[in-house]
């Protein structure tokens, strides 16, 4: 599975963001167990998956932070 783009997750509404987060938080701590068991057969997806989720919820912080100046 690829990496999210920016301009992908830009198009989701924030309540989507946050689910996709939730989604790939589980999906991560499934691989590490998988990791710890000596099952992971691709490790580089723990790496997409840590930087999808930085990337989602720095985005998710933009679109907050625009909300609050735009009631400015």
């Amino acid at each position: 599975m690829k990496a999210m783009k920016p301009e992908d997750i830009r198009k989701l509404a924030p309540e989507e963001i946050r689910t996709k987060i939730a989604d790939a938080r589980d999906e991560v701590m499934k691989l590490r167990f998988q990791q710890v068991t000596g099952q992971l057969t691709d490790p580089s997806r723990l790496k997409i998956l840590r930087r999808d989720i930085a990337r989602m919820e720095t985005i998710l912080r933009e679109i907050e932070r625009a909300a609050v100046e735009g009631e400015k």
